[in-house]
């Protein structure tokens, strides 16, 4: 079974001080020992790396791609999914929605997918579960 990992949990996995830390790097630890595939976007990782880099520098960012990347399925989002993502944006029509969001929530229906590794409750309130 797959796993969407979100920016919130990759940014609670590669900060330590984050409260969310421990059990996000447990959770990820073990979907790994599961063998669970672990999916994101292009647009994930960009903004998860713009968000370590603004926050914490370069260091996190540099783990990101050398450590991390290498066990995640990468979904990269064509002009028909921005677009499909960008329509998801405009319905739901919250504030803190991000188009990032509403297309990592296009990619899970699309993928078939219910779990999130993350902290993001926008997920929950599109019906997807927070793992951990």
């Amino acid at each position: 079974m797959s796993l969407f990992v979100d920016t919130s949990g990759l940014y609670a996995l590669l900060v330590g001080t984050e409260s969310e830390h421990s059990g996000i790097a447990a959770a990820f630890r073990t979907a790994v020992e599961k063998g669970r595939r672990l999916v994101t976007t292009n647009y994930v990782l960009a903004e998860t790396s713009a968000l370590l880099q603004s926050r914490v520098g370069i260091d996190p960012v540099r783990d990101l791609h050398h450590r991390l990347l290498p066990v995640l399925s990468v979904i990269w989002v064509t002009q028909d999914l921005h677009q499909r993502g960008a329509d998801r944006l405009f319905r739901i029509d919250r504030r803190r929605v991000s188009l990032v969001d509403a297309i990592s929530f296009t990619v899970m229906e699309d993928e078939g997918l219910m779990d999130v590794l993350g902290v993001d409750s926008d997920f929950t309130a599109q019906g997807f579960r927070l793992v951990p």
